[in-house]
């Protein structure tokens, strides 16, 4: 076996250690994965290793996954879980918050998102939506919202965000969306690199230390988690005067997604962990 082969099969350990744990975690048997993994195989091998010009087979989707022909055949019938609609909250629910830090007219005097009331006044919660998601009810988003934890009513019934951003503390299938959509997003990041070799690499970094005293992490969560989120807002202003959701005036060819995710880790210093 090349060093190629020995270091992506090492990576791919690591990588399926902490999904495994969240699957076991989670009651998704190894049955239950390997189901899912088959589908995939067959799914990105039909729709993204074909050969240009021609129509793609069962033989050479089994070729290409080491699949039988009849399991390619029978995985090409089945539907897989469809998580558009949670997508589709996601998103509007993330643009609400974000709109809710970044718009002078929903903010206080020091600049930080002001208490609003439901539907009175010309500032509302209520605005804020009709601003920032559009034809969505603001009764379901604020339920959304209040679900998750992001915001809650104080005692003069107005509703206060309490959290910088749209990032699900309660409610499990919220957390496990995020689990599917930054983690696969940051996969593509890795692929993209790997493909293209030196040239134009897509912006991937890190800074970690290995032999860190515990007393030491509280202060560097608590400055990193501010400086993040203070890069985050101001990346997040340069993006929104660009989207066409956000500016229909906006000019321009095609249709991308684009962004900057940023993520704190810690653990404990084990070998083959």
């Amino acid at each position: 076996m090349d060093d190629f082969r020995k270091t992506l099969n090492a990576s791919i350990l690591k990588l399926l250690r902490p999904l495994v744990r969240l699957l076991l975690r989670n009651g998704v048997s190894y049955g239950d994965f390997a189901d899912l993994s088959k589908w995939v195989f067959m799914d990105v091998a039909a729709k993204e290793f074909g050969v240009p010009g021609r129509k793609q087979t069962v033989s050479r989707v089994s070729v290409i996954t080491g699949l039988t022909r009849k399991e390619v055949s029978r995985l090409q019938k089945i539907s897989t879980p469809d998580d558009s609609a949670i997508s589709h909250q996601y998103n509007r629910a993330a643009r609400v918050s974000a709109g809710w830090m970044r718009d002078k007219r929903f903010l206080d005097s020091n600049g930080n998102p002001a208490p609003l009331h439901f539907d009175k006044g010309k500032n509302s919660f209520t605005e804020l939506v009709r601003e920032h998601s559009g034809d969505i009810p603001p009764r379901a988003i604020l339920d959304e919202l209040m679900r998750v934890g992001t915001v809650a009513k104080d005692e003069d019934g107005k509703i206060n965000l309490l959290t910088e951003g749209y990032v699900p503390r309660t409610g499990d299938v919220g957390k496990l969306h995020i689990l599917g959509t930054d983690v696969q997003l940051l996969l593509s990041t890795i692929d993209y690199n790997l493909q293209q070799g030196g040239l134009t690499p897509r912006f991937q970094r890190k800074v970690s230390y290995n032999n860190l005293p515990v007393e030491a992490l509280a202060d560097f969560r608590s400055i990193s988690a501010e400086k993040s989120q203070a890069l985050l807002m101001e990346l997040d202003r340069i993006l929104s005067q660009q989207d066409r959701d956000m500016n229909p005036e906006t000019k321009g060819t095609g249709r991308k997604l684009a962004g900057i995710g940023i993520y704190y880790f810690e653990r404990d210093v084990i070998e083959d962990s």
